[in-house]
């Protein structure tokens, strides 16, 4: 018996088909996720003593020191935790703290 005709047109289909699965799943996937760690790395180096951030836990607070791994929030009047940098997950407009508190 023969071979049904386009046979190797079906070979050719089935690579095509990986290939742009591959290229939809890069683009939808890997790019941006990679993009928010890189704005993320950017954040953490850009902090500085007096910005008010907010952490994974929902901690809010004005950073009071930072040093190469670690950074130490003031929380509340006389209150000073320390957290690991990774922890901290967005900045705050200056005065965030002080309207929440009213």
């Amino acid at each position: 018996m023969a071979a049904p005709p386009g046979g190797a047109a079906s070979g050719y289909s089935t690579i095509i088909m990986m290939l742009l699965f591959g290229v939809v799943f890069y683009f939808l996937l890997i790019r941006p996720q990679s993009k928010r760690a890189k704005d993320h790395k950017n954040m953490l180096e850009s902090l500085q003593k007096g910005d008010e951030v907010v952490t994974n836990g929902g901690i809010l607070g004005k950073i009071n020191k930072i040093t190469d791994n670690f950074v130490v929030l003031n929380v509340a009047q006389g209150v000073e935790m320390k957290f690991q940098k990774h922890a901290i997950s967005a900045t705050l407009p200056k005065g965030t703290i002080k309207a929440v508190n009213e």
